[in-house]
């Protein structure tokens, strides 16, 4: 199955590493599954190369060697690098089209199931599932749906679950929700500290998400969603990983339930079969029974 949207994400081959940095790399990813569990080896070589330097630069570590004996003595330095190599945080409605997609889809999804559940994997922290609650809100589905929001760190689950709006933010969120095809005020769905700076979704959205830690890369299916939002968790995926939350996410999807991805299904893989594009040139799915 071919798609403009597929076309438009088609990356070059990136260059080989200079073999001595691949070493590198592969040491620090083999050290940080090894002393702490967390496995990115099955991720994309540039994208992973391309975050560790950023780190190591703001570290001011000549050598990926020299950031690995880091991670290893400092535990700062490691929740550094977990969230170096993470999603790179969402803002609420940054990403029109997939608000718009939501929009279209969680009605038609999401209201003939008695107890509707999505699975936000590998979640951009907590205003990604912000946006989401109050998408549902707006379709008077929030009341009876479960948002399932996972990240695969206990350090970053910690910190998103304390998670607040900077107001000096407020305008551009603003913007971003009106952009997004949102009415009225943002603000109807958040209230505000008492000193003005901070603000929180009120307690009847936020009861509705479920935040835990999950892991793509080793944790098995969990429970069966009517929705599935991956497209964020997918693009630094290598293939063979790839395939494996691939059919992760078939395991846990209800039948007839909505998958969204990053790009379209690969025409070979026999998952595909089982899918049906929601709209042309978007790789957002509805499985078939």
């Amino acid at each position: 199955m071919s798609s403009l949207f597929a076309s438009t994400r088609t990356a070059q081959r990136p260059a080989p590493l200079p073999p001595v940095e691949e070493l590198e790399l592969e040491l620090l990813l083999e050290a940080l599954f090894q002393f702490h569990g967390y496995d990115f080896r099955g991720y994309e070589r540039a994208a992973v190369l391309r975050k560790v330097h950023v780190l190591r630069a703001e570290l001011d570590l000549p050598t990926i060697s020299a950031l690995q004996s880091h991670i290893l003595h400092n535990e700062d330095a490691y929740n550094a690098l977990l969230r170096a190599l993470y999603l790179v945080p969402a803002r609420m409605f940054d990403d029109a089209r997939e608000a718009s997609m939501l929009r279209l889809s969680l009605g038609p999804c999401l209201h003939g199931a008695a107890l509707p559940r999505i699975w936000i994997a590998d979640c951009a922290g907590a205003q990604q599932a912000w946006t989401l609650a109050i998408l549902l809100e707006q379709e008077q589905l929030a009341a009876r749906t479960e948002i399932y929001a996972t990240v695969n760190s206990d350090t970053m689950l910690a910190e998103i679950r304390q998670a607040s709006l900077p107001m000096a933010q407020w305008s551009e969120l603003q913007q971003n929700y009106i952009r997004s095809g949102g009415t009225g005020e943002l603000s109807d769905y958040f209230d505000v500290s008492a000193d003005g700076t901070q603000a929180v979704l009120k307690p009847h959205l936020a009861s509705r998400i479920t935040w835990a830690q999950y892991n793509l890369v080793t944790d098995a299916s969990f429970n069966e969603f009517h929705m599935i939002l991956g497209q964020r968790a997918l693009p630094d995926l290598g293939p063979v990983l790839r395939r494996r939350v691939l059919q992760l996410f078939d395991d846990s999807l209800a039948p007839f339930g909505t998958l969204a991805l990053d790009r379209d299904f690969d025409s070979h893989d026999p998952l595909a079969r089982r899918y049906k594009p929601i709209l042309t040139h978007q790789p957002w799915y509805k499985r078939a029974a």
